[in-house]
């Protein structure tokens, strides 16, 4: 179920004291192994479900205060162990050490922010009654799930899995964590580090290995799964879950446009188009890929992306502006999209087709792009960005919207930057900057179409890991109760002339 392992990854045939094969996680910048981890087989995956049932149980009846404490604990226990988190996220993705940090750090501010929260969404409320249960108390409140599985990517191994697994352990349950056979260790890390805080019982468990672990999480009974990765992967995750009525949350692919007005600040929209597509080098689900900007403005934001761009270098070396491409199948598609878009008459101002020397691509920039070619249709997943002149900001949103993609999204404009932002068809877009919205954690995250359904984050977060649960309490009988075989003509009588009086005007 998980994306495809590295190129030239095999599995061990040396068994370890488990008897369960193993496999290597490897630095992609290097190729040296960065450590072993088993491949759970289905019996080992189902052990882990049932561990994590009794698990779920204990960790509910702590409540709200002693569930914050625990992740409380483990926040501080993290920001603590930073420096070591982060090498071992920059050892298995290849991304600068700052970047790791940087993930790390977003990562722990969710966790704080559902720790704090949880309470406040999922606790039991009072709702009104109406007109005919006006004798009714009214209640609804949030009750754990139970256990959650969450399958994780690879390309941000931390924050993008925390956003299930931080937000469904503050809202009671217990998680099975199934990281990216690409990074397994992180993985490890976080279900270790979580075990120092809380001991008693195995209520955040990882199981690693391929597709056919994920497969077996899927089928192993959960009271829901999280995914994230790829389109065609989430179709193959559902049609598993399907199979037991497991819901599933999928956040998949992105095409991100960003659009810039006539009135943007030009030099803020460039600076922010190059981070938003270069940055993880492009391995971003919410990357900037493709750009439209208005003919006004066109020539000087082109020459100022040209400008930054230009100047940014890939490498494995602490001083590198990003680093290799972590999965290398990506390599190819890479180097097809940009290759099909100069075959068809784009212009490459930045790099080219030259420019993909694996495991590492250089920028690539490019103009005048037909809409059907792939570089627009198709997640590129790379350190490219593709930048299409338009006539004015609602021809941009009419192509920004033509994508079957739809998570998120930017606007550059001064005057019609938020009405712009409600028109794209994604689930979540930034005004004058990029990617904000991910290190908002009061916002959802999520997206329409390919690109997923399902949100991580905010309050809808925490209540996607829940199901809510009604409660009405009768407070007294009710003078007109027409939900009685004992009911006369005059209580519906009655009732009519009520109900003309309270809706009918």
């Amino acid at each position: 179920m998980a994306q495809a392992a590295r190129e030239g990854d095999t599995v061990e045939a040396v068994a370890d004291d488990d008897g369960l094969a193993r496999f290597a996680s490897v630095d992609p910048r290097t190729g040296e192994t960065v450590a072993h981890h088993p491949v759970h087989d289905a019996e080992r995956v189902a052990d882990a479900v049932a561990a994590a049932r009794t698990a779920a149980a204990w960790w509910a009846g702590l409540g709200f205060t002693g569930r914050k404490e625990r992740l409380d604990s483990w926040r501080k226990l993290i920001v603590g162990r930073l420096e070591e988190g982060a090498g071992l996220v920059s050892a298995e993705t290849g991304k600068p050490a700052a970047d790791a940090k940087m993930e790390l750090v977003a990562a722990v501010g969710h966790l704080h922010w559902a720790a704090r929260n949880a309470e406040r969404v999922l606790r039991r409320r009072k709702v009104p009654s109406g007109l005919l249960m006006s004798n009714q108390a009214a209640s609804v409140e949030y009750l754990p799930l139970g256990v959650i599985g969450v399958i994780g990517p690879w390309n941000y191994p931390v924050f993008t899995p925390m956003g299930s697994i931080g937000y469904g352990l503050a809202a009671g349950n217990a998680v099975v964590f199934k990281p990216s056979e690409l990074t397994p260790g992180v993985g490890v890390w976080l279900a270790d580090t979580f075990a120092e805080v809380v001991p008693e019982h195995p209520v955040l468990t990882v199981v690693t290995g391929f597709g056919e672990t994920g497969a077996a999480l899927c089928r192993s009974g959960l009271d829901k799964l999280a995914f994230t990765g790829s389109t065609a992967t989430a179709k193959r995750v559902m049609a598993a879950c399907a199979e037991t009525l497991t819901p599933v949350l999928v956040e998949c692919g992105g095409k991100d446009a960003l659009i810039v007005d006539y009135d943007a600040d030009v030099r803020a929209a460039a600076d922010a188009a190059v981070w938003g597509a270069m940055s993880n080098a492009g391995q971003t689900c919410v990357g900037i890929e493709r750009v439209y900007v208005v003919d006004d403005v066109a020539d000087e934001f082109v020459g100022e992306v040209t400008r930054i761009a230009s100047r940014l270098k890939p490498g494995g070396e602490p001083s590198a502006d990003f680093g290799p491409i972590t999965m290398p199948a990506q390599v190819d598609i890479i180097r097809s999209h940009v290759s099909d878009a100069v075959d068809r008459g784009a212009r490459a101002v930045v790099g080219g087709p030259e420019s993909v020397r694996p495991p590492f691509v250089e920028p690539v920039v490019l103009l005048d792009v037909p809409e059907d070619s792939s570089a627009i249709m198709e997640e590129t997943f790379g350190p490219t960005v593709t930048i299409n002149r338009v006539r004015d900001a609602d021809e941009a949103i009419r192509l920004a919207n033509a994508s079957r993609y739809g998570l998120g999204g930017a606007v550059f404009a001064k005057s019609r930057g938020e009405e712009l932002a409600r028109r794209m068809h994604t689930g979540m877009v930034s005004v004058n900057s990029v990617n904000a919205f991910a290190s908002v954690p009061s916002l959802p995250f999520g997206g329409v179409g390919d690109s997923g359904f399902g949100r991580i984050h905010g309050e809808d977060g925490l209540r996607e890991f829940t199901r809510p649960q009604a409660v009405t309490r009768k407070r007294f009988a009710s003078p007109l109760n027409p939900m009685t075989f004992s009911r006369t003509s005059s209580t519906i009588r009655r009732l009519m002339s009520l109900v003309r009086l309270k809706y009918g005007r």
